[in-house]
């Protein structure tokens, strides 16, 4: 099988990193950064519990996997990778545009924080995630919430949590798309209000005059960019309670979906 972590993927994540905290009194060494993001990476691909990780891959114990990908995550590592891929595309020129979609994910029977009942499973706690990705496929941005949330209530905090990317030309780092294109579910006043705040050119289909086969041509991509993460085991069902941990496989997916568009067109 190929390994977990390859090199173009710890190539971009060693130099962020945070140093390793110095410990005065001896004990046993730490589980190697490397190894360790293999557990993790294991983890989000095969959605198996933390304490079920084999000690055969070399990766320590589960609990140690989930305290590096909770202090990764809480130093910025996971957003920090993410923007650095980004910035890879966008100095390539392979970013363009933006389209918002969101997924309903079931949730765990005790819940957790940003859950809510989802009313197309008869009232049962699920998560909505809500991405924006450009005209390829790429994720921009992606933000949760409960599943009784509106699409267009998340869309400004969607369009926020694009973070600034940097093209290696002057100027300040370009933080959101120039156009959006968005279905007849953000049609409404406050929505475009919101995108021309920002900078943005709304491309919005009106309910009861545009057809719905047209909107094909830019939601499909979306659509396949979620059946991307969707291969994530981990986050097909959020078993996190914690406000932490599921947001950093979120963003973690995000960017290893971002590593396959730098492999396939940089």
């Amino acid at each position: 099988a190929r390994p977990l972590v390859s090199d173009d993927l710890w190539a971009a994540i060693e130099p962020l990193l945070p140093p390793r905290r110095p410990k005065p009194k001896g004990g046993r060494p730490p589980i190697p950064d490397r190894a360790a993001l293999a557990g993790i990476l294991f983890v989000l691909k095969s959605g198996i519990l933390w304490e079920m990780l084999p000690a055969e891959m070399g990766c320590g114990s589960g609990m140690s996997c989930w305290r590096r990908l909770r202090d990764w995550h809480a130093a910025g590592v996971w957003a920090a990778l993410h923007r650095a891929l980004l910035e890879q595309l966008q100095g390539a020129g392979q970013i363009d545009g933006g389209v918002p979609r969101s997924q309903r994910q079931r949730a765990g029977e005790k819940g957790g924080a940003e859950v809510g009942p989802n009313p197309t499973d008869r009232g049962k706690p699920g998560t909505k995630r809500h991405l924006v990705t450009d005209a390829r496929g790429t994720p921009l941005g992606v933000t949760l919430s409960g599943a009784n949330r509106h699409d267009s209530r998340m869309l400004a905090p969607t369009l926020d949590a694009v973070p600034p990317v940097r093209s290696g030309r002057r100027g300040r780092p370009r933080r959101r798309p120039g156009k959006l294109h968005a279905d007849k579910a953000f049609d409404h006043r406050r929505c475009r209000r919101e995108c021309r705040a920002r900078g943005i050119t709304p491309r919005i289909a009106r309910r009861g005059i545009e057809s719905s086969e047209r909107l094909g041509r830019h939601r499909w991509v979306v659509e396949r960019t979620l059946a991307w993460l969707a291969r994530f085991r981990r986050l097909a069902v959020r078993y996190e309670r914690r406000a932490d941990i599921h947001p950093a496989f979120t963003t973690l997916g995000c960017a290893l979906v971002c590593l396959n568009q730098v492999r396939r067109f940089c």
